[in-house]
Formats: structure tokens, sequence, C-alpha cells
């Protein structure tokens, strides 16, 4: 098993720091002994391979080491991020059957599933390998359970790669997270644990520990840009970054290459379905990129991108499968394609029709936030008698903005920069970013707005 590599690698370099975490350095001999210590815990819990066991924590050598013993003991692992607000609903559809809650202790809270089992967890124990459940947004209807075969989706892990000094921003739950976490492990890097994830403390590890490469959102980046945090830090130890999970505005990546000249700006790719894929940008102030990999194929109909990959989960909990009967899996994300480049426009969801033509929120968000005072803008449809639909924007700005003439300015903005059919025919302001605790645009954020509709 790849677990086996890891110690003996890790065996090999005892004295090399693995993990900064609360500003205390940890070794692979500490997280080895570590390792073995919840090794023990597990065998007096009677562990049966295959039981769904969820650990609600961030990254931390608790977690880490409980994660890689769960895997030795061929577990159904189950990460929850701290403070999610959908705990019993995933716990419910995960079956899980023992919870570690780790800001609470080491003791695992025994649970009753709602059923005996699964077909797909079934499948893995017969297979004798450990799993991985990881959750989809749920952003539109219940959130469903990825099933991963983690014999599977970590084989890429063996191939030895170059490993930065990395922060761990993306969640513990979260598809790039735990890619990131197993890339650093398998590689001899060193992560780096943020208690808060906020601009300023964010800069503040990167300054204090030399940080290397930090994996982030594209709404982390602009919250970045808009609080200036980068102004009284120390940030020349930084030579990535990287972004993923939503569309990044073409103006946010600009404004950041101009500030950060000498950073690498990398934009990623990878889906909780089937992993994280390779990518390259085509530069660094370029929204187009390669991706794929030897592990990953990849095709585009009717303007959607399709990928089948070694590394796809098995299925969901709690839906149908989503491959067709060759194992292509449709993202739902619309791109343009130029030679072996792609760029991202928007998922199908998200696309607003006005009079037949369709308008790609990211472009006339990113418009937006060329204009100086906007700190973030959400950008969707609304109902139309004559077109169907109309553009309509929600406009994060300061209190000093907070008026019809700054509307104005907006609205002149677009129709200077954008076609007509693509200018917000209505725009709200409010003082507050969209950010959810993931860091992605959270769309249902609209409190404080004054609304102004200007023809």
């Amino acid at each position: 098993m790849e677990l086996t590599i890891l110690k003996k690698r890790w065996q090999q370099q005892p004295e090399h720091v693995v993990l900064i975490h609360d500003n205390d350095a940890y070794t692979h001999a500490q997280l080895l002994a570590m390792w073995e210590c919840w090794d023990t815990k597990l065998l007096k819990c009677d562990l049966v391979p295959g039981t769904p066991v969820a650990i609600e924590s961030d990254f931390g050598p608790k977690a880490i080491t409980l994660m890689l013993a769960l895997m030795e003991h061929h577990a159904m692992i189950v990460p929850l991020s701290p403070h999610i607000k959908n705990r019993e609903q995933l716990l419910g559809i995960a079956q899980a059957s023992l919870v570690f809650n780790l800001s609470e202790g080491e003791e695992p809270s025994p649970l009753n599933p709602q059923s005996a089992g699964h077909p797909l967890y079934d499948r893995l124990i017969a297979q004798k390998s450990p799993g991985l459940v990881l959750f989809t947004s749920g952003s539109t209807g219940e959130p469903k359970g990825a099933v991963h075969d983690l014999e599977r989706l970590m084989a890429k892990f063996l191939v030895p790669r170059k490993a930065l000094r990395t922060m761990t921003f993306l969640l513990f739950d979260h598809i790039g997270g735990f890619n990131t976490l197993m890339h650093v492990l398998f590689n001899g890097g060193t992560l780096v644990t943020p208690t808060e994830r906020t601009p300023e403390s964010v800069c503040h590890l990167i300054e204090a520990h030399r940080v290397e490469l930090l994996p982030t959102s594209p709404t982390f980046l602009n919250l970045l840009l808009v609080s200036r945090a980068y102004e009284s830090h120390d940030l020349t130890s930084l030579k990535m970054i990287t972004y993923g999970t939503e569309p990044m505005p073409e103006s946010t990546l600009q404004r950041l290459h101009q500030i950060l000249p000498p950073v690498t700006l990398k934009q990623t790719y990878g889906l909780s379905e089937l992993g994280i894929m390779r990518t390259k940008s085509k530069s660094n102030d370029s929204l187009w990129v390669k991706i794929g990999g030897e592990d990953y194929q990849t095709k585009i109909v009717d303007g959607k991108l399709w990928i089948k990959a070694e590394s796809a989960m098995l299925g969901y909990l709690n839906a149908p499968s989503p491959f067709d009967e060759a194992g292509w899996f449709n993202t739902q994300d619309r791109v343009e394609v130029e030679g072996e480049y792609v760029r991202f426009l928007g998922r199908d969801s998200e696309i607003i029709n006005v009079g037949g033509e369709k308008v790609y929120p990211a472009e006339v968000e990113s418009i937006l936030l060329e204009v100086e005072g906007v700190k973030d803008a959400w950008v969707y449809g609304v109902s139309n008698p004559l077109t169907g639909q109309v553009v309509a924007a929600t406009v994060a700005v300061g209190g000093e903005h907070h008026h019809r003439e700054f509307i104005k300015q907006l609205k002149t903005h677009c129709r200077q920069r954008l076609a007509k059919f693509k200018c917000p025919v209505k725009i709200e302001l409010t003082e507050n970013t969209f950010e959810n605790q993931r860091f992605k645009r959270n769309r249902s954020q609209r409190d404080g707005m004054v609304s102004y509709e200007i023809k």
C-alpha cells in the first residue's frame, strides 16, 4: 500500500520538519509516533474494515495522523470541517458509525447509522481498500457524498515531485485540501496551517514561516487585494499562488500579477468526483490553461468539458452515477478552446439568457471589479417579460460609495466595456462581501443592501 512507502520515506528523514501548526514544528519522527498512538487507539475500538468514521477538524498533527491510521485500518474516512451547518445531514448520508471531534478531545463518539451498509462501501471492503467520502457543495440541492477508493486516488503521489513549503488554505474536507496534504507528505515538503483564513493572518504566516506556495480561491485573492495586507508584510518567500474552485475574474488576476510580479500564478482544476488534474497556465495574467495529465482524458462536447479519470470516484452514496457507459463525466463547465488551451466561462446553471444572447456572470463581475471602490461583485439574472431575463448585479462597496451617483459610475463603466445586453439593468449596493466559509462566492449573502434601479 502507498502508506508503506510513505512511512519508509519519513523514516529516512526523521528530523525533517513536515508540519508547522500553531507555531510549533513537527518532524517526520514526531508524526510517526502520533500515527502509532492512533493505531493503538483504533485497535482498542475494535474497528472493523469498512467502518465509516468521521473526523471533525481542520488541518493539524492529530487530524493528519488519525487520517493516516484510519487508512491503514481500511476505514471509510469522512473528513468534516469544523462549524459546518449541516453536520447531522452529512453524517447521515455517510452513515458514520464513529465521530472524532478533535476540538473536543481524542475519544470517538459512537453513532447509530441510518442503514447497515452501502454497495459502494461493500465494494471497497471486498477490495480491502480504504475509502474517502467527500461532499459536493449542495448549492442546487442536497449535498452528494462522493466515495473514492483511496488506493486509486493516492496512486499518483507515488511519483516523486517537487514540494514547496505550503499553506493548507483549502479546507480539510475539500478535494484540493486533500491533494495539497498528500502531495506535501509524500514529497518531503512542509505544511503550514493557518488558524484564521483572513488576509492579515495569511500574510503574517507567509512572512513568519517563509511560505512558498499558497493554494487558494479567487474570492480570497480578491479579499487580499481589497485589504492591502500584502503591503505591510514581507511576501518575498512566495514562489507560487494556485487558484481554483470557482471562476477567476480576469481583472483580479491582472491586478495580482501587477502587485506580485515575481510570483507564478497557476490556475488549477479539479472536482470532488474526479480529483485534481495537472494544469499549466498560458501565462501569469492569462485565464487560458492546459488541463490533463497521464491519468486523465478530456473532450469538449457542445462547448462543455467532459473528463475521464483513473482517480474518479466510485459513485455517490445518495444519487445515481453521473458517469456514462464509457466512464466519462460531464463537468457542466462551459469552455472556449484555443489549441491545447481552454478558458472556463461558467456553469450552465449560471448562464443568463438575454433575448437569446448568453451572458456569463464572471465576465461582467470582472468588469465591475475594475472600478475603484468595488470590493466584490455578484452578477445574476432576473426575469423580464420581453427578453426572458436581464442582467442584475449586487456590488460590495465601502460606505463612502454607498450612493446613487456611484451606481451611475458603474453603469457608465459597463457600457464602455461591454455589449449592451451584458450591462446590468439593476444594481444593488451592499457593504458585505460574498465569501462563505470555503472562501468561495456565497450567492445568498445579500444583507445590508441599498437598491437603485437605473435604466
